[in-house]
């Protein structure tokens, strides 16, 4: 596209400067235009587009070809040229700006076409036409400066052409942003502000309402090209484009295609940067194919012409929202549009001639005023220059009659006035208007006409923090429902889920995933979820982390408030069998049992069965140390007891023997000397664990997720084995030595008792072990204490219970007579 431009404005130069180069300047041919003229002082040029329809002539190259022809009269952008003229007659009138002064004018028709508009504007310059005089081939150009061309590839055309002669071209609808680059196009201004700063309005319109998937439709040159990818820029920083397509008014299957891919997409929000001539054409297929439920946004160089939604075509562009250059008021500008109002043209009988005349909204109509105005306060300023006092060499000023284009681009470029309507008109340092919108929205009057309401303002410029500025209950919205609507590839994901990307899909199309255990997501469209504190987790619905439930087994609870009461009654069971001991010592029974091992034995069971006590509650240093401790040595000094006891049994029946002496020598003092020297080694064990790694209090939160165990940590498992390994050691040394003594005489065996509750005691701490291993927090510890309990009643009803029941239930029995014949006397009388 790039090569056609520069092609044509070369060729556009070659016949500038065969005309200037012609001492006659006579033009080699004569092309006739659509145009305007009236002659004066200074001439200015204008290219304006009129009609919106070019026939090409028919090239058969035997002959000159015909001149193309326009039709399609456009009577709204009319109003334009004539609002140019009317700016003009204003000036003349004026005595205080341009005094004696008459500026004429020459306008010429582009028709909308690339070609007609170069030829335009390379007459305008040369003045190849009947009316060139010798003149102007040493004073300045026939025209001083073009204002138009509306179109930017036209403009961008002229301009690669006017810039070696740095000819002024000052636009009222151009808005490419190439256009700004002031080292390709130096002497080109506009009174409207570049596409950066609409796409950038248009882009803030399509955030404010939270719509992250908009399709976007450009035209197939350099305004709509631009336009695509910068406003594609602007919306990935937000959101996603769910389509982007050119059309070509000149190729119908690009209008079927674009209402293809509308059609066939989910987006409801779609951009469009076409010219009007553009839009017309995807109206119309729009319409025939019955495609609604679109909110439409348009461009500046559409949003202005509510009439294309008139009629039946409002259920389908009602309500469309659209960027549009500032509107002004130009006094007295109807009654001079009344006098000039031209006839319909036959081919667009249809469009009302009120468009012409509607003053209402003048937008690109008062960027012509402005531009106007602009030139005129330039040639003022070159004409007020004071000799001596000049900007160029030597202090020198411009002569009015015989400038250079360069110098009045010098004066335009610092031009800087307030006009009567009190906007300040100026440019900055790229020849651009500042950027100030207004929003307009597409809404139908009781009377059926179709007008653009003011709805908001985009201002570039603003100090406060929004730069775009709605008023939302003025909007009409085109859907049954009349609120905004939603144009989203994904609803938004609530707190408590997160996104997760859709495999080739763009960044909008996501699925909501659940925050997994332990995350949370407090925010929309979270895109990760959030990991808790250590001491905390997330609730139920992910949207918040909880601090994490405390865990231990308390007395309050149900498991160890029984667990309390079950050691309890063992400890109190353990303290009534003292007590039948002390009542009933003088007995055959207890003296036969060994008293005081009895009585070590129940105390230490008493402790066994209180020691579990230590386990319950909130663990601590000091019950973490200890509970092992107060566990381990009751039980060693337990199983010490039954040891011993069992050798004592052992050896009195081995004491019947003539000759054997050996109960002498393991008597009273040294049965509880072996005791305490069984106990005094797991104390030492004990000792050495809580002075190199005691068992302290931790939270364990590897288990549950949702809980902190508070449980005591082993410290040492070495230590912790080697007190458990102690006890089994005894424990098995006893059950060894019952088990060997089960077959002495029946009357008198408390070798079958000790050896029946060693069993018990054996298989409770064996099954404690996968038990404990595999029990879930508290459980854990309600397990070892219902070994502990377990264990304790198992000695406990094992070994006196027979007595008891004997003691209190069947005395008869509790005689020396009934150990006599048994040869259990002389255990009697031994112990």
């Amino acid at each position: 596209m790039k090569c056609i431009l520069y092609t044509s404005a070369l060729l556009s130069v070659l016949l500038l400067i065969t005309a200037l180069q012609n001492p006659k300047c006579k033009p080699l041919g004569q092309y006739i235009f659509n145009e305007l003229y009236k002659t004066g002082d200074i001439m200015l040029g204008g290219v304006f587009s009129v009609h919106f329809k070019t026939i090409a002539p028919e090239l058969s190259f035997k002959s000159k070809p015909e001149q193309w022809k326009c039709e399609s009269l456009d009577i709204a952008v009319f109003q334009r040229s004539q609002v140019f003229l009317f700016a003009i007659e204003e000036i003349n009138r004026d005595q205080t700006l341009l005094p004696n002064i008459t500026l004429g004018y020459r306008l010429y028709d582009n028709c909308m076409n690339l070609q007609v508009s170069l030829r335009a504007a390379s007459t305008l310059i040369a003045g190849l036409d009947d009316t060139m005089t010798d003149s102007y081939c040493n004073g300045r150009t026939p025209v001083v400066a073009v204002v138009g061309e509306p179109v930017s590839t036209h403009s961008i055309a002229i301009m690669l052409s006017y810039e070696i002669l740095y000819f002024l071209q000052i636009s009222y609808c151009a808005s490419c942003p190439c256009l700004s680059n002031k080292l390709e196009f130096p002497s080109f201004f506009r009174t409207v502000p570049n596409d950066d700063f609409q796409v950038k309005a248009m882009a803030e319109l399509v955030k404010y309402f939270g719509w992250t998937w908009v399709g976007v439709i450009g035209s197939n040159d350099d305004y709509g090209l631009y336009a695509i990818a910068s406003f594609t820029q602007q919306v990935n920083k937000f959101g996603c484009i769910a389509f982007s397509e050119t059309l070509s008014i000149n190729e119908k299957k690009t209008v079927l295609q674009v209402v293809r891919v509308i059609k066939q997409s989910t987006a409801k929000v779609i951009v469009v940067f076409l010219q009007k001539v553009e839009v017309m054409e995807l109206i119309k297929e729009i319409v025939r194919q019955n495609i609604t439920g679109q909110q439409w946004i348009a461009s500046e160089a559409w949003s202005s012409f509510p009439a294309m939604a008139s009629s039946e075509k409002f259920d389908y562009f009602g309500g469309t929202l659209g960027i549009a250059a500032r509107r002004g008021e130009l006094p007295g500008l109807e009654e001079f549009l009344f006098q000039i109002q031209p006839q319909p043209d036959p081919h667009n009988s249809l469009l009302p001639l009120t468009e012409f005349s509607d003053v209402s909204q003048l937008r690109a109509s008062y960027n012509v005023y402005k531009a106007v105005y602009a030139v005129a306060h330039a040639l003022h300023d070159l004409m007020s220059c004071e000799s001596g006092n000049g900007p160029f060499e030597n202090n020198t000023c411009a002569d009015i009659t015989s400038f250079q284009p360069w110098q009045l681009v010098f004066y335009l470029r610092k031009v800087n006035f307030t006009n009567h309507l009190g906007e300040r008109v100026t440019f900055d340092e790229n020849g651009d208007a500042f950027p100030t919108f207004d929003i307009v929205n597409w809404q139908r009057r009781a009377d059926g006409t179709v007008v653009s309401k003011t709805v908001g303002v985009f201002d570039q410029l603003t100090t406060t923090y929004h730069q775009l500025s709605l008023q939302q209950d003025h909007i009409f919205w085109n859907f049954d429902s009349r609120t905004v609507p939603e144009s989203v590839c994904s609803k938004s994901c609530q707190p408590g889920t997160r996104k997760a990307t859709r495999k080739g899909e763009p960044m909008c199309c996501f699925d909501c995933i659940p925050c997994a255990e332990g995350t949370v997501s407090n925010q929309t469209d979270s895109s990760e979820c959030d990991t808790c504190p250590p001491d905390s987790w997330s609730n139920p619905k992910r949207t918040a982390c909880v601090l994490k439930e405390i865990e231990f087994l308390s007395y309050e609870d149900a498991m160890g408030l029984t667990l309390t009461l079950i050691s309890f009654f063992g400890a109190c069971s353990s303290v009534s069998v003292i007590v039948i001991f002390l009542v009933f010592r003088n007995t055959p029974m207890v003296k036969a049992n060994n008293s005081e091992l009895s009585f070590l034995l129940l105390l230490s069971l008493t402790l066994c069965f209180l020691c579990s006590l230590c386990f319950i509650g909130e663990p601590s240093n000091l019950t973490c140390m200890f509970r092992h401790v107060v566990f381990g040595i009751s039980f060693v000094l337990c199983i010490s007891c039954i040891l011993v006891k069992t050798v004592v049994v052992i050896m009195a029946f081995k004491a019947t023997v003539p000759g054997n002496n050996i109960t002498k020598r393991f008597g009273i003092s040294r049965q509880r000397g072996t005791v305490f020297f069984f106990t005094f080694i797991q104390a030492f064990i004990c000792l050495t664990w809580l002075m190199t790694a005691p068992p302290t209090p931790a939270k364990n939160t590897k288990y549950h997720h949702a809980k902190i165990i508070l449980e005591c940590n082993l410290g040492s498992v070495l230590g912790f084995s080697c007190l458990f390994g102690y006890i089994g050691l005894l424990a098995c040394v006893s059950f060894l030595l019952a088990f060997l003594a089960r077959r002495l005489p029946d009357n008198f065996n408390e070798a079958k008792f000790i050896t029946f509750s060693m069993l018990i005691f054996c298989a409770v701490w064996i099954a404690f072990i996968p038990a404990y291993i595999s029990s879930p927090g508290k459980h854990t510890v309600a397990v070892e204490i219902f070994a502990i309990l377990s264990s304790s009643f198992g000695l406990l009803i094992a070994i006196f219970a027979p007595k008891c029941y004997v003691i209190l239930l069947r005395p008869e029995y509790n005689t020396k007579k009934s150990f006599a014949y048994t040869n259990s006397l002389s255990i009697f009388v031994y112990l």
